[in-house]
């Protein structure tokens, strides 16, 4: 199977009036160049903001990617056309991940499906062919639309005692419905790919999926700037073995996808379109197998700017500012297989995420360490921004 690399795919509805950042391998450079998109073009503006970091943190990121002088690359379609690793070749330029020196955050259990599968994947400890008995019990007793439920209200906390009382309590429910926020941290500053990239399932698990997501582009000083399009790569088997393994079930490599742009907040785009917005999934499989979904985010348990409140203040601070995935109501369960199993991955899936006002993020599944290695970190971009005369 093979992705469609069109621009037209990729980009927003409305990406004439979008304010579209990303980056871009330079082999002329031996370096990533920061772009933003003009028209059918990509124009480097590295000279202006060097990093994607430093245009989110000047005070007119807007205005320097909509008119600061740069110099074009070439053809967004062309640059897509050279992106996935087997068409690629190396001495033309191809798309990276649009983020570079920024944390990446995630938020998990923020929508009520998503906390019940949660809860499931830990009462079967790891084990897919338990989980529909386990599901069926679990909703019989608490339900399946806990969306109008405040986290931290009185209502919720009465909801926790009875479930306590029951002996129904998870720490799964514990973060979807309390007064705390699970935020944790997803992968490496420089270790997120992008669009057309491959994305990494460890081998050690059988049980996995892929989490459809919409991610903030937060400032140092908590300010919400922009969004892009994200897959939380999860390991659900490793995962519900115990908590203690989130970091081995969520940061493998190429576990944290991101793009394919981040638009920024301008005075047609903003927060309260990413609260109304859908995001949607497609899964492909080479052997015939397709599934579809959709989040919508009107749905979610926690509002999206109480998260990054959460996430950051004078307790915890991030100089360089962060990217954060909101969670999904995404969980799939349909058989793939065999009965009772439900889904999981197999190499060679093109997973889709897609949201009108951001474009659609595309990947292929691999093995992690059958994807493309990551050999260039922070320390390698300081030195070529260097050499460059960037800073």
């Amino acid at each position: 199977m093979s992705f469609d690399t069109t621009a037209g795919f990729a980009l927003p509805e409305d990406a004439a009036d979008a304010v579209l950042v990303g980056r871009v391998w330079r082999p002329d450079v031996g370096g990533p160049a920061v772009v933003t998109v003009r028209g059918d073009d990509l124009v480097d503006i590295s000279e202006i903001a060097p990093t994607v970091r430093d245009l989110c943190e000047s005070d007119r990121p807007v205005e320097i990617a909509r008119a600061a002088e740069g110099r074009r690359i070439g053809r967004l379609d062309d640059i897509l056309a050279n992106t996935p690793r087997a068409d690629r070749d190396p001495a033309r330029p191809w798309l990276l991940a649009p983020i570079d020196l920024q944390a990446v955050k995630a938020a998990g259990v923020t929508f009520a499906i998503s906390m019940l599968e949660r809860v499931i994947e830990e009462q079967a400890r790891g084990e897919a062919d338990r989980a529909a008995a386990i599901r069926a019990e679990i909703t019989a007793l608490i339900g399946d639309d806990l969306s109008k439920l405040k986290p931290g209200s009185e209502q919720a906390m009465a909801l926790k005692a009875m479930l306590v009382e029951k002996k129904a309590w998870s720490q799964y429910l514990e973060v979807g419905i309390g007064p705390d926020a699970e935020v944790f941290t997803k992968a490496q500053p420089m270790a997120a790919v992008g669009h057309l990239a491959e994305v990494g399932i460890h081998p050690m698990s059988t049980w996995n999926n892929p989490e459809p997501e919409i991610v903030l582009v937060v400032t140092s000083a908590g300010q919400i700037i922009g969004a892009t399009l994200g897959n939380d790569v999860n390991l659900r088997d490793v995962e519900g073995r115990s908590a203690l393994l989130l970091g081995k079930a969520k940061d493998n490599n190429a576990s944290a996808a991101l793009g394919p742009f981040l638009r920024l907040f301008d005075g047609g785009f903003g927060l309260d379109d990413l609260r109304s917005a859908s995001v949607g999934l497609e899964i492909v499989g080479e052997d015939g197998f397709r599934l579809e979904g959709r989040s919508d985010m009107s749905r979610i348990s926690r509002d999206p700017a109480d998260i990054v409140a959460q996430t950051i203040g004078k307790h915890h601070q991030y100089p360089d500012g962060f990217v954060l995935y909101l969670g999904t109501m995404f969980a799939p369960i349909e058989d793939r297989d065999h009965p009772g199993e439900g889904f999981t991955h197999k190499p060679g899936d093109i997973v889709t995420i897609a949201s009108p006002r951001l474009g659609r993020l595309s990947n292929r599944v691999l093995r992690c360490p059958d994807v493309e290695p990551w050999t260039f970190g922070v320390g390698a971009l300081m030195r070529n921004l260097a050499q460059r005369g960037l800073i």
